[in-house]
């Protein structure tokens, strides 16, 4: 469990959506050629890929811009592409996403592309095109100069580095200078063996590998190598290493402390772009005030998804809130949401392929025809969201001596169910308008109405849901229960 769930829920619930983050860093374009192999070429000793499917993904820097815009958040990309078709295709992807990129275009240098051909899901063979060349002087001062001046919109940065040649030495202690002088969270990937070349960022998040050269000690002397790294904190004045420890978790290392956070099991199908969706989700989370330990946490959920996925794919953020919200990992407070949150929730669980219900009404005294009608919910659906009326509603619709007990401790008993999923106050007589914002799949009510009288079912009908009416339990209701309490019958 997260350790500050709450607020990472916020995040992901249009949080996000608010924050600006910077990627500086080597730009590729991902091509996959996905096929068959049925048998062996009659010209060479080689396999013949029957070639079924082609598609482009946005590779290095670009890919991690890809992964804040899943996230929600104001990506700016840049770094450098050439003046080809390459560049052309990942436009058009970094386009769809939404996120703005500024590179500078060089006319010495390709876009640097890699090809990879795979059988169902055995990569064969990796081409990959790019220059050994160096940038031009005037070209690398462009990229200084545009980045250094793109900090100043930004709540993070993040420094992208494949060794591909758009991070030069000076390039970076330029933005770190500026970040630093900004007071936001500086993160970098590195593929540097001195870690120096980025002294004073925020973190470096480097894997058990780039670790391992960067210290001189060998990855199988892990107690080693993690105090090694702790040296590396002080002597580069970083606040903390991120280290990737691939299935042995993620662990934040500075002197004295270190938080680990342990691999969550998957099935792996594909770890290229795991680095990417970990340093998006850090930067993400870190801009958006939460702590290292709830980031690295909520980052190694991320890449737990993504290498469930076969190539090159962003992390989303209603995969997340997916992930942090089955009813059982919930305590019944965090289910309580209000109508901007709930629009939000219910977006996303949509977004993730979940069939959401809908019902209503007071709920003073919880019964068994209350309890009845929500399980009778979830035989509709994945998904149950409660619309319960406020006490100034309840009072109107029922009187002055209702509700018997208030809002809050209503809508917290209605959580704690194991059917519900949500639950959202209302202020309105009825609860059309919350229905109108929600759209739900199936609109559920019991008792003796028709479809054609329960309020809302245009609503639910016309966006292609369902309504459904189920039998109330016999000689169960508050007010009964309530003249019992009161001596009335």
């Amino acid at each position: 469990m997260l350790p500050q769930v709450h607020e990472v829920l916020g995040l992901l619930e249009g949080g996000f959506s608010g924050l600006r983050v910077l990627v500086v860093g080597d730009i590729m374009l991902d091509r996959y050629i996905h096929g068959e192999v049925e048998r062996i070429s009659p010209e060479a000793p080689v396999p013949v890929l029957r070639h079924a499917q082609r598609y482009e993904r946005a590779g290095g820097a670009a890919n991690v811009a890809m992964n804040l815009a899943g996230l929600g958040v104001k990506a700016t990309l840049a770094g450098f592409w050439g003046a080809d078709r390459e560049r052309e295709e990942l436009m058009a992807l970094l386009d769809k996403d939404g996120v703005n990129h500024a590179p500078v275009v060089t006319g010495s240098l390709p876009t640097i592309s890699k090809t990879r051909i795979v059988a169902r899901t055995q990569q064969m063979l990796r081409l990959d095109i790019e220059s050994h060349k160096k940038p031009m002087p005037e070209e690398m001062q462009r990229l200084i100069d545009s980045s250094v001046a793109s900090v100043a919109q930004a709540d993070a940065v993040i420094l992208s580095d494949y060794a591909k040649g758009a991070l030069s030495e000076e390039l970076c202690h330029a933005v770190i200078r500026a970040a630093r002088d900004r007071a936001i969270p500086i993160l970098v990937d590195p593929k540097s063996r001195d870690l120096g070349k980025y002294s004073g960022a925020t973190t470096v998040c480097p894997n058990l590998g780039e670790l391992s050269q960067a210290t001189g000690v060998s990855i199988h002397e892990l107690d080693e190598l993690l105090h090694a790294a702790e040296k590396q904190v002080v002597e580069h004045e970083f606040e903390y290493l991120t280290v990737t420890m691939s299935e042995k978790g993620i662990r934040v290392i500075r002197p004295g402390y270190t938080y680990h956070s342990p691999a969550r099991a998957r099935e792996v199908f594909d770890v290229s772009g795991a680095g990417d969706t970990v340093i998006a989700t850090l930067a993400a989370s870190l801009a958006g005030g939460l702590k290292i330990e709830s980031a690295i946490e909520l980052a190694n959920l991320a890449a737990g998804i993504v290498v469930g996925k076969v190539g090159t794919v962003p992390i989303a953020a209603h995969e997340l809130v997916e992930l942090l919200t089955p009813s059982q990992n919930l305590r019944s407070d965090e289910r309580v949401l209000d109508r901007e949150r709930i629009r939000h929730r219910v977006e996303e669980w949509r977004a993730a392929g979940e069939t959401i219900v809908f019902t209503n009404g007071c709920f003073d005294l919880l019964h068994v025809g209350h309890i009845t009608l929500l399980e009778d919910c979830r035989k509709f659906g994945t998904k149950l969201v409660v619309g319960m009326n406020t006490d100034a509603s309840v009072q109107r619709l029922k009187g002055p001596t209702r509700p018997i007990v208030g809002e809050k401790e209503r809508a917290h008993v209605m959580a704690a169910l194991a059917a519900v999923d949500a639950v959202v106050l209302f202020d309105e007589d009825t609860p059309m308008e919350l229905i109108q914002e929600l759209k739900p799949s199936v609109l559920v009510k019991g008792g003796d109405y028709r479809v054609e009288t329960v309020v809302g079912h245009e609503v639910v009908l016309a966006a292609g849901g369902r309504v459904e009416i189920v039998p109330t339990v016999e000689g169960f209701s508050t007010t009964n229960i309530v003249k019992k309490l009161t001596g009335g019958c």
